[in-house]
Parts: structure tokens; C-alpha cells; sequence
């Protein structure tokens, strides 16, 4: 199983040098991919302008949106631009995450329909491949630039409803699972597969997750802080992220064993606090997670954990 980390840009207050420390530490160290949270109605950086930024200070690590949601961008072929842009500019590193959002305060704030948003998601699933493989739009031709793939970037999709399971499955090249823990990811991946496998479709998904983490010296308090705050709309469910977070070191581990065993390909860890010395102290956690399974001494290099 793999390891990414979520950058802050999602953590009120976080400036921009923040945010950019972060994604050259995290490359730094060894994790698989940086991820960028979005959300509209909050103190949060616009997911695609933060992954254009962090394309200029990485070289090697994915970029992933986990995730867009796609019904707030209501002109898609600017979205289509703008992804493969960003795909462009990290030299085929961008992974897309999409989903369709449930905050309503979104959608007022952006004019667009929240009772129609399924529907709209899949519309713009089937425009964006359209315009990525090089459809005609006018004059000029196509909407460039052309992504280094001819389909895009890979499209991860999230969602836990039946709709978005079965979307997932037929034009995704994945799904993601919310920060619910390793049972919402589990019961989440079963249908996925079930559901791909009706499809006729060849291969497997690409099964990713998030959990929130805290380290150090106040992780609990760091930790409630910023989920009851950030999913204040919906309190039990910010329980249910808080119960599932990864606190301490004994919680990343615990989040780990978890997400392996259920066959998750990547985890992604989100921060619930903007300070640097995160990344360290996860780095460090992961580190010596990963030599334990190797059975080595010397703790070095984590980005797969699989023994």
C-alpha cells in the first residue's frame, strides 16, 4: 500500500509559503503522492491553482485532487483547460480525484443546481473526455492544451451512494473512499469491484482513501478542533471522522494495519493542523513502520508499505 499526504490547503489560516513548504518536505520524504482538498463555502485554497503551484516546486511526486467537485465548476470546458493545464505544467503527474459534493452552501455560492448535481457530474464526465481527446469546439479547433494522456489524467471518483459506486466503476479509472475509516472503505471497495466486474471491464480500480492525522503533544485537541469545525455542518458525521482519525502514533499504525488489510492501494494522510513539523513526525512514523514489515534496522524510505 502506498502513501500520500494531503497538503493544508484546506486548514484555516494556512498561507500560501505554508502550503509550499509542505509539498517540498512531503516530496522530501518519501511520500507517493500531495493531495489537495477542495471545498467552496470555507478559509481553503482552490484545489487545481494549488496543485499549479505545487507542480513548480516538485519534480517527482503524483499531484492529486481528492477531490474536485466537479458540478461547482459549472463551465466545464474551462474545468477541462484547467485540468489539463495542471497536467501540462507537472509533466503527466496529476491524478483526478471528482466527486459530486453534498454541502449546499456550495452550490448556492456557485449558482449551481445541488438537486441535479448527479445527473450534471455525469454530463461532465463524458464533455471532459470529449475535449481532453481533442474534440472540435471552433475556430481554432480544440480547447488546449492536450493532456500528456489522450484520455486525461486518471480519474479517481468518490461517493458512497449506489449512483456513485456504479459511476466509479464505468468511467473511472478508480474510486476514493472518504475519511470514514477502514469499514466504510472496505463495504465502498466491495461494490466498487462488484460493480466493475458487471461492467465487463478488464483489469481492477485503483482503490484509494483519506484519513485525517494529528501528531505530537496535543494531536486530540488538534485533531477535534479541526473536525468539528470543518465538518460543522454535519456533526455526527464529524464524529465519525474523529472516531476514525489517526491520533498519535499508535493511531497512524492502527490506520495503516487497517487500510492494508481492507486492500487499499493508497492512503492518503490529511493534516489537521498547518505545522511543518508534521510532516516530519508522520515521515518518521511511516518510516519505522516500513522497515518493521522489511524486517531492517535502519527505517528509510516508506512510499510502499507492503511488506
Amino acid at each position: 500500500m502506498e502513501t500520500g499526504l494531503a497538503l493544508p490547503s484546506s486548514v484555516p489560516g494556512t498561507s500560501g509559503r505554508d502550503v509550499l513548504d509542505w509539498a517540498v518536505e512531503g516530496e522530501r520524504a518519501g511520500f507517493t503522492t500531495l493531495a489537495a482538498l477542495d471545498r467552496l463555502v470555507f478559509d481553503s485554497y482552490e484545489c487545481l491553482t494549488v496543485l499549479a503551484a505545487v507542480a513548480a516546486v516538485t519534480r517527482r511526486v503524483r499531484l492529486a485532487t481528492a477531490v474536485a467537485l466537479a458540478p461547482l465548476r459549472t463551465n466545464t470546458a474551462l474545468l477541462a483547460k484547467q485540468v489539463a493545464t495542471v497536467d501540462r505544467l507537472c509533466a503527466g503527474r496529476l491524478v483526478l480525484g471528482l466527486a459530486v459534493g453534498s454541502r449546499p452552501d456550495d452550490f448556492a455560492a456557485s449558482g449551481a443546481d445541488y438537486g441535479n448535481r448527479g445527473r450534471r457530474f455525469g454530463e461532465q464526465i463524458a464533455e471532459l473526455r470529449r475535449i481532453w481527446a481533442g474534440q472540435r469546439c471552433g475556430f481554432a479547433g480544440r480547447i488546449g492544451p492536450a493532456p500528456l494522456a489522450t484520455n486525461g489524467p486518471p480519474l479517481i471518483l468518490g461517493g458512497h451512494a449506489p449512483a456513485a459506486i456504479r459511476r466509479a466503476a464505468l468511467h473511472g479509472d478508480g474510486w476514493i473512499c472518504g475519511a470514514g475509516g477502514p469499514g466504510m472503505f472496505l463495504a465502498g471497495a466491495r461494490a466498487v469491484g462488484d460493480a466493475w466486474r458487471a461492467g465487463g471491464r478488464s483489469g481492477r480500480p485503483r482503490l484509494m482513501a483519506l484519513v485525517y492525522f494529528a501528531l505530537g503533544d496535543d494531536a486530540h485537541d488538534i485533531a477535534g478542533r479541526y473536525l468539528r469545525g470543518y465538518y460543522g455542518f454535519a456533526p455526527p458525521y464529524a464524529q465519525t471522522v474523529l472516531d476514525n482519525a489517526a491520533i498519535g502514533e499508535s493511531g497512524v499504525l492502527e490506520a495503516l494495519a487497517g487500510f492494508r488489510q481492507a486492500g487499499c492501494d493508497e492512503l492518503l494522510f490529511v493534516p489537521c493542523t498547518a505545522d511543518l513539523r508534521q510532516v516530519e513526525l508522520l515521515a518518521g512514523v511511516l518510516a519505522g513502520a516500513a522497515a518493521a514489515a522489511r524486517g531492517a534496522p535502519d527505517p528509510q524510505g516508506f512510499g510502499s508499505m507492503s511488506p
